[in-house]
């Protein structure tokens, strides 16, 4: 696929993907979205916050949504390759077996794209980890799922690594006619590749190092950072050491979210979100994949 433009994401388009991605033989779980208020959790602002739990979905994450999309509109049987260590790569090999696929999961983020390249031109299909037309389109169905409970947000939080879930979900929520949402990414404070793209007003990488991995890719998006430019309100940092205390919190309050999945809540907790002061505020808990042995490193 060639390169598109922002102005390719369309409402009808997303709508057309949230169809594709609630069809999907990957069984999509439309995840809880409950109210902070019903929960342990500590919460020092008066308002009220809603949680999208996709620690909840089909593989651990939300990343099978764009998955599920890229997958519907490619032919079955063809051999694909992506690069991705993380979260990513488990649903890519979760879905080539129910698309009758082939593929391979080879490099980390990290790994420079012209190795992807070379791979392509060994008849293979390259699937962009994040910086995907289709991918963002079927992130863009979470954004879709909040607007179905909670039709008029004050202020959506989300996380951001490449930014394609961030790009989706504002995409959808601002194309869906919500105007004066206003809408956070954030990332963290050494890995902060679309905090700097705002800045240079460009797609820009860095060496990006966090303990929230998933969130570290080395370079923005180009589709996701024309999209967020477009719709969202400001990109926010969050320090590993607050990534950690917000592991740790959620798990004592019963929810098992990994460091990627936490900076969200990780934000709003620190008060890196302006003026939710009364407001109805919706925090996107990403992912959960995070194993025993791992959680042993986070305080108490």
């Amino acid at each position: 696929m060639g390169e598109v433009s922002a102005d390719a994401v369309t409402l009808n388009l997303l709508r057309e993907a949230m169809e594709t991605v609630r069809s999907s033989p990957l069984g999509i779980i439309n995840t809880p979205l409950i109210p902070w208020c019903q929960t342990t959790l500590p919460l020092s602002i008066d308002c009220n916050i809603f949680l999208k739990l996709e620690n909840m979905q089909r593989t651990g994450s939300f990343k099978i949504r764009g998955v599920a999309n890229q997958f519907t509109k490619r032919p079955k049987g063809l051999h694909f390759v992506t690069m991705s260590a993380g979260n990513y790569g488990k649903s890519f090999a979760y879905a080539l077996k129910h698309y009758e696929s082939k593929g391979k999961v080879v490099m980390p983020e990290t790994a420079p794209v012209s190795r992807a390249n070379l791979l392509q031109e060994d008849k293979m299909i390259f699937l962009h980890s994040y910086d995907d037309l289709d991918l963002i389109a079927g992130h863009a169905s979470l954004g879709m799922e909040v607007l179905e409970v909670n039709s008029d947000p004050d202020v959506v939080v989300v996380c951001c690594g490449g930014g394609g879930l961030l790009a989706g979900v504002a995409a959808a929520i601002k194309l869906s006619g919500c105007a004066k949402t206003r809408i956070y990414g954030v990332e963290p404070e050494g890995a902060c590749t679309m905090y700097k793209s705002f800045i240079e007003k460009k797609p820009v990488g860095m060496d990006a190092k966090s303990i929230a991995s998933g969130l570290a890719p080395p370079f923005a998006g180009r589709l996701p950072y024309e999209l967020c430019q477009r719709y969202v309100e400001a990109i926010v940092l969050v320090s590993d050491q607050e990534i950690k205390a917000a592991v740790s919190t959620l798990y004592k309050s019963g929810l098992v979210v990994e460091a990627s999945g936490s900076a969200a809540f990780a934000a709003i907790v620190n008060n890196k979100i302006p003026e939710l002061e009364g407001k109805n505020v919706v925090c996107i808990i990403s992912g959960g994949n995070i194993g025993k042995d791992e959680l042993a490193d986070f305080p108490d």
